[in-house]
């Protein structure tokens, strides 16, 4: 039997007549065609519910694209009526198939895409020359993923989902945005965690804190992050292991600066620079242009080692910030092997030079009527101390959507998580079943307030929808509007 499926919204033709809602079976969905795209595979396979259809394709738009998708498809009683797209991660490449069988497992029909390359998340090579496949990276794969995925699932089940939801973090994150902004109506609800959406800038402002950490004198190590943590939580966490109201934080490093005779316990002053840039962020022409990292975590396991400054200055450069920034720089923005970010222009240059992919990689349009009259509902959250992506970005696109958005209160929540490193981990409980949270507003049409978050060892934290702040009471906790913000 041939499954001719074609694009979204038009009938579904079948090869040969199927009962009412009777289901195809796997084997056959091998045989389906797409409009510019063909299955590779269709198999079963276990998942927690009992099993699913595992189905990868290729699609073809462009004569330049050749973007790797996976749908998994819970069969019979297993489904629960859903469909989930999941993001990727870094600068793609592979098709995240761990987290779209963690949705399977929870009964959702799941896809996820390799975003139109193949890579380990940390290389652009594949970018080289090749613009439809820049595209393909910042939203067209994304597209693809989800006509394709919502076909298969209505040629496996005979009918439709009743609700779609795309769930992401990190670039994944900045694809939930891309979905929001670009395809309004293509999902009920989105979950965007440490939305990267102002990609661009913060690529300049990465390369900005990897030239300053190379001046002469400037790395950071172990001793001079474990400094600048313990210097933080002293200052603002009241004894915590975590800073709960990180807008209220005011430190400054350079009471850390090294006074004459002092050679340990302290920073030198290309150090203090260093961590000046790091916190402030990227400046043009001396005013602040985009956002830094916060304090409270700098020697955390998966801080800003992993994203900054690598364990020792020896391997300063398999840091993922180094890794990728200069990856970024060479193939997306320049196009050319041979660039030097440590050595580009970080001010009024850049911003010209990176104007050419901003169509295709940023997503920072705030304006999300055409969202919210599709009934959609949009949950961002983000870690303070995330040291991959700013966190203030996010405020940023929350208070511009707020500007530019009517009634934007009444499908978009914000949640800023103390002490959470980047999309997870950290000092703080930081666990929140936010797929859940957006399915119950959707369904219910209760739109979440305070929430819950908890860790592996049993802690918990309220968070609170932004610009509130979570404050310990004779209760336990209650939601209090955030002291005023800076930068």
């Amino acid at each position: 039997m041939k499954l001719v499926l074609f694009a979204a919204g038009a009938a579904l033709a079948l090869g040969a007549p199927l009962a009412a809602h009777a289901e195809t079976a796997c084997a056959d969905m091998a045989r389906a065609t797409l409009p510019h795209a063909e299955i590779a595979s269709a198999k079963p396979v276990a998942i927690k519910g009992g099993e699913a259809c595992d189905i990868h394709l290729h699609s073809h738009p462009t004569n330049d694209s050749d973007i790797q998708i996976e749908v998994m498809i819970p069969v019979g009683s297993a489904w629960n009526g859903k469909f989930v797209q999941v993001g990727n991660g870094g600068l793609a490449g592979q098709i995240p198939t761990a987290q779209v069988k963690a949705r399977a497992d929870e009964g959702y029909a799941s896809a996820g895409t390799d975003d139109g390359h193949v890579g380990n998340g940390r290389t652009a090579v594949w970018a080289l020359h090749h613009p439809e496949k820049i595209a393909d990276f910042g939203w067209r794969s994304l597209k693809e993923t989800t006509d394709a995925g919502k076909l298969l699932v209505k040629a496996q089940k005979d009918t439709a989902p009743k609700r779609s939801y795309f769930v992401g973090c990190s670039a994944g994150g900045r694809e939930a945005m891309m979905e929001v902004q670009r395809f309004p109506n293509d999902f009920d609800g989105i979950v965007a965690g440490a939305t990267a959406n102002y990609n661009t800038l913060g690529y300049g402002g990465r390369a900005y804190m990897q030239q300053v950490l190379n001046r002469p004198g400037g790395y950071l190590g172990t001793e001079q992050l474990q400094l600048l943590q313990d210097a933080a939580l002293k200052k603002c966490a009241n004894g915590e292991a975590y800073i709960h109201d990180q807008l209220a934080c005011h430190f400054d490093p350079a009471a850390l600066k090294c006074k004459a005779g002092e050679t340990s316990g302290c920073l030198t002053a290309p150090q203090v620079a260093s961590a000046k840039a790091i916190y402030g962020g990227r400046s043009v022409g001396g005013k602040a242009s985009f956002y830094g990292f916060e304090p409270g975590a700098e020697a955390a396991r998966g801080g800003w080692q992993a994203w900054n400054t690598g364990v020792s200055q020896d391997s300063w450069t398999e840091s993922s910030g180094h890794a990728m920034g200069s990856q970024f720089m060479k193939y997306l923005i320049h196009d050319d092997p041979a660039f030097d970010f440590l050595k580009m222009d970080t001010g009024a240059g850049y911003d010209r030079d990176r104007q050419h992919v901003v169509h295709d990689l940023d997503a920072t349009n705030a304006n999300l009527t055409p969202f919210e009259k599709r009934g959609g509902k949009l949950i961002q959250y983000h870690g303070w101390n995330d040291p991959a992506v700013v966190p203030r970005g996010s405020i940023k696109y929350h208070d511009l959507v707020e500007a530019q958005t009517k009634n934007a209160d009444s499908f978009y929540r914000l949640y800023m998580i103390p002490g959470m490193l980047h999309c997870q981990g950290g000092p703080g409980p930081n666990t929140v079943d936010w797929l859940g949270i957006l399915d119950h507003w959707v369904e219910a049409g209760e739109a979440p307030k305070a929430v819950t978050a908890s860790s592996q060892g049993g802690a918990t934290q309220l968070l609170c929808p932004y610009p509130g702040v979570a404050k310990k009471s004779d209760d336990g906790w209650a939601c209090s509007v955030a002291a005023k913000k800076k930068g």
